[in-house]
């Protein structure tokens, strides 16, 4: 059984190299070499990523032991999805260390704490998204925003749809164009439409 370290960044602009780093520190100082390294770059807002997939694989076949992030709201930022995760982990004898918070979030007093910083996670999802709406509003109030222009696109919509015929997964398309799961599944949706 090894260590398993979990990163994650929300877009594929974001570096990952930060959160490395401080792991890395830590995992040094505690003598640990024994890694596998899971890298992320999507949403904490649903379980629904590629890397996260395969460490909760690794944990359902009993190879890991304890998993190292380097905040808890890198594994969810939904109380729910958060929650539900970190329980079943510590069914299966799973330790969670956050190197930032320097905790360990193994037995009842850890699941407990866990579930406060997952609530918190949430609130300050909803508080952005909050704060995102106002901002949009008074901007077009301001007739400053106007939305994105009509037929701009974050990538090529046919090019998902190519890669989805050739047995690509839409984890994996997401991952090629660069762009989120959901445009991806968008893309595929609006190409069968037609």
């Amino acid at each position: 059984m090894s260590t398993a370290v979990y990163v994650r960044v929300s877009t594929t602009d974001q570096n990952p190299e930060g959160q490395r780093k401080d792991i890395q520190r830590w995992l040094k100082g505690n003598g640990v070499t024994d890694v596998t390294w899971f890298v992320d770059r999507e949403t904490g807002n649903h379980l629904d990523r590629p890397e996260f997939a395969k460490l909760q694989s690794a944990i359902f076949h009993g190879e890991i032991e304890t998993v190292v992030v380097w905040q808890l709201d890198r594994l969810s930022r939904s109380l729910r999805d958060g929650i539900n995760t970190l329980g079943d982990w510590l069914k299966k004898g799973v330790r969670l260390v956050s190197t930032t918070q320097l905790m360990d979030f193994s037995g009842s007093t850890g699941g407990l704490i866990a579930s406060v910083l997952f609530a918190v996670a949430e609130i300050e999802t909803s508080t952005r998204r909050e704060r995102q709406a106002a901002g949009i509003s008074a901007a077009r109030d301001r007739g400053v925003y106007r939305g994105r222009k009509p037929g701009t696109k974050k990538a090529d919509a046919s090019r998902a749809v190519s890669l989805r015929e050739k047995g690509n997964t839409v984890a994996e398309i997401a991952t090629a164009m660069g762009i989120s799961l959901r445009t991806v599944a968008r893309y595929l949706k609006l190409q069968n439409a037609r």
